[in-house]
């Protein structure tokens, strides 16, 4: 059986999310299907191996955004090579900052932005391997 999982988000204008994403964070549109109106349907992008699929607001449909701008709908986590310098890009592209890139006690160093459409990204690159049981241990003592 084989199974694949695609992020779909409904954001308030899909053409400036389409280049947002592509700036911020290196995104390819593969293509994009629009209404006579200008309304965006679908439209799909490449994020390395992954497709990202988006599209306008649905109202008749109840396909919305997020409702409230600043308060994610949604998480994704984005894994990369360099999580400081995508954070700076996306900062950059017009995220606003959630958590300052930081180490973590499961072995990643990263931090996390909210996009302009209300969505939240946690970026972040492996800084060690930790296995599940020492996981549980640190994460432990962050409560002692």
């Amino acid at each position: 059986m084989s199974i694949e999982l695609f992020a779909y988000l409904c954001v308030a204008d899909t053409a400036q999310a389409l280049h947002f994403y592509a700036t911020a964070f290196g995104a390819v549109e593969r293509f994009r299907l629009v209404e006579p109106s200008g309304r965006i349907g679908h439209a799909e992008m490449s994020l390395g191996t992954q497709t990202l699929m988006l599209c306008d607001p649905f109202p008749e449909a109840d396909i919305t955004p997020p409702p409230q701008p600043g308060r994610a709908g949604v998480t994704l986590h984005l894994h990369v090579e360099d999580a400081d310098a995508v954070v700076a890009q996306a900062l950059a592209a017009g995220a606003q900052l959630q958590r300052a890139v930081s180490d973590s006690f499961y072995g990643e160093r990263g931090g996390a932005v909210i996009d302009p459409f209300g969505h939240r990204w946690l970026i972040g690159h492996s800084i060690e391997e930790v296995s599940p049981a020492e996981m549980q241990r640190r994460y432990t003592a962050l409560f002692d």
